[in-house]
């Protein structure tokens, strides 16, 4: 979970510095997927007795929100 969780940010960052949108897009797009492999991983944690409810549900409304950010962003970018 630790290396999905770092793996969204470090993505955005690397396309970041790429210097041009059609790499940044592609970044993106690796960060996202990412934040799905964290979902999956907490919806795993859930069910087998590693996250309570309450935790689990905090955790999932905060990595739909950062998969919205994502899509939200190359959405703004050229195709």
């Amino acid at each position: 979970m630790q290396r999905s969780a770092v793996s969204i940010s470090s993505n955005i960052a690397e396309g970041a510095g790429r210097n041009s949108e059609p790499e940044f897009n592609v970044f993106l797009g690796y960060a996202r997927g990412s934040s799905f492999e964290l979902e999956t991983q907490l919806f795993i944690a859930k069910n087998i007795g590693y996250l309570d409810k309450s935790a689990f549900e905090h955790l999932l409304n905060s990595i739909t929100e950062i998969q919205k950010m994502l899509h939200g962003l190359k959405k703004s970018l050229k195709p």
